[in-house]
């Protein structure tokens, strides 16, 4: 009798449970939106690896450690808890409507247990483990997203500008997590984050228009038809970004290789923007969306390329 049967049958059996369990784990990282709350880890990983050697702490340590942890714990936390806020409206758009809310994959009261013990839970990490005024100012980035950002965005084009507060916070957080207070290189490494945004969330409201629109999301492409005012602030922000992307250098924090990336970055990033700010077919048409993807991706790509090699380079 052949004994290769039964583990064949074994791993039958067990691939139901194999499955679901894999489909679990999706539906747990679209809640806290994995790839989102990736990038915050990094920016904040910036701020504690710069912050680090001014406080004698070394660049691989418990410090740092702990508040990457802390700050991951209140990022997945608050991205789970707009998903339980804005689960009607995810439903309305193709983009979103996939989510474990929406689709009902997951019940609601789960949902915002789960949010509320990451944030809370993240923040008081983060007051223990780190200090009290990085707990605090976690949670205030955390409040503002929610009760701030996450409501005006049915309400007015202003929810951009706002919500770009919060966003800039991880490596603002990750500086003060190793040194105790607010200084200028941490706000250095806010700016950068701060200004990187409009053109990234520009484009993919540029990209989504139609989807916005449907579940009446106020964001500047929608409200505005011609796309001149969204084309105006993507370039001007993106030039914005040249200068805070240089001060790093100025400031010591990295190097001249550091500075010449910066500027290649730099240029690339607002060649995107300006190409898409200077077509002048309608924002629904195909060249028109084609172009702002070109111009996410390389907002994707900008960011991490640029933290990685201020820190590669870093003095």
């Amino acid at each position: 009798m052949s004994t290769a049967t039964p583990p064949i049958r074994e791993g039958v059996a067990h691939a139901p449970a194999r499955v679901r369990m894999a489909e679990i784990l999706r539906d747990y990282s679209e809640l806290i939106k994995l790839r989102v709350t990736s990038l915050i880890v990094l920016s904040a990983w910036a701020g504690a690896f710069f912050a680090a050697p001014r406080t004698g702490v070394p660049e691989l340590s418990w410090a740092i450690l702990h508040a990457c942890i802390g700050i991951s714990l209140i990022a997945a936390g608050s991205a789970a808890l707009n998903e339980v806020f804005e689960k009607d409206v995810d439903a309305l758009m193709r983009r979103t409507a996939h989510r474990p809310l929406p689709a009902k994959r997951m019940g609601i009261m789960h949902a915002a247990t789960v949010s509320g013990v990451l944030v809370f839970g993240g923040a008081l990490y983060l007051a223990i483990y780190c200090n009290l005024l990085t707990g605090c100012l976690a949670l205030a980035t955390a409040i503002v997203y929610l009760a701030a950002y996450t409501p005006l965005k049915r309400v007015s084009p202003v929810c951009t500008f706002v919500g770009a507060f919060p966003g800039a916070m991880p490596p603002l957080l990750g500086w003060t997590a190793i040194r105790g207070r607010i200084e200028i290189e941490g706000l250095i490494l806010f700016a950068i984050v701060f200004f990187w945004q409009f053109p990234h969330f520009y484009s993919i409201a540029w990209l989504y228009r139609e989807d916005y629109q449907r579940a009446n999301i106020r964001m500047l492409p929608v409200v505005e038809a011609t796309g001149k005012a969204t084309s105006r602030e993507i370039v001007l922000y993106s030039i914005a970004l040249l200068p805070a992307s240089f001060a790093p250098t100025l400031l010591h924090m990295s190097g001249w290789l550091y500075f010449a990336g910066a500027i290649v970055l730099g240029a690339a990033f607002l060649y995107y923007g300006v190409r898409l700010a200077n077509f002048k077919q309608p924002l629904t048409s195909g060249h028109s969306k084609r172009r702002a993807r070109q111009l996410l991706l390389a907002s994707v790509f900008y960011l991490p390329l640029l933290f990685a090699l201020m820190m590669l380079n870093s003095k």
